[in-house]
């Protein structure tokens, strides 16, 4: 969660590595003008957000939160998804859009890579939903819910339900419901030739 501006920044070169967006802020700015990356712009949106919410206060700080909350929703709704505030960690990965749904309740380390049609969830009406580690891929179409704990360093494969912990390192789970068909896997971002 962010805390101050340092956390902010932070944050936002985090994304920035796992999003393969190397170049300095003004030629990321000038990409962005001729050739907008809608993903980029709702991570962008969403830290800033976060920011605004977790670190600004009095009535000038709800002003602002309320535009960035509108700007940020307004992007959320265009891209489909449904991604709560204070979720996830430093460096988030989208590589697509489309449709994402994560419950507010999730809690998600850094470095985790997203995939669409993911489905972070509870389970019959609870009000906790699934704790996820570091350095976590999720994968097209994964369904992950219920009160778990899914460890560092492991992927999730395509259209995988997960509805139990995960309570090993760099494995991967597939299937439904999902069980652990790969030990020893590589961080994803190893594999995208990134060093986070």
């Amino acid at each position: 969660m962010i805390t101050s501006k340092e956390e902010f920044k932070a944050y936002c070169e985090a994304d920035k590595l796992a999003n393969s967006k190397q170049l300095d802020s003004f030629k990321l700015k000038i990409k962005q003008l001729l050739f907008p990356d809608l993903t980029w712009i709702f991570l962008a949106r969403l830290r800033k957000t976060e920011y605004v919410k977790n670190c600004k206060k009095g009535l000038i700080g709800k002003i602002e939160y309320a535009y960035q909350y509108y700007r940020f929703r307004k992007i959320s709704l265009k891209l489909g998804f449904t991604i709560p505030l204070n979720v996830f960690g430093p460096g988030l990965s989208i590589p697509h859009y489309g449709t994402i749904v994560v419950n507010s309740a999730a809690k998600v380390g850094k470095n985790c890579r997203l995939h669409v049609s993911a489905n972070i969830g509870a389970s019959g009406g609870s009000a906790t939903a699934p704790t996820i580690g570091d350095n976590v891929y999720i994968g097209p179409g994964a369904i992950i819910f219920g009160d778990i704990q899914i460890n560092d360093n492991v992927t999730i494969a395509a259209n995988a339900t997960v509805n139990k912990s995960v309570a090993v390192k760099n494995v991967t789970v597939g299937g439904t419901p999902a069980e652990i068909i790969k030990e020893n896997t590589s961080v994803w971002w190893e594999n995208n030739r990134l060093s986070l």
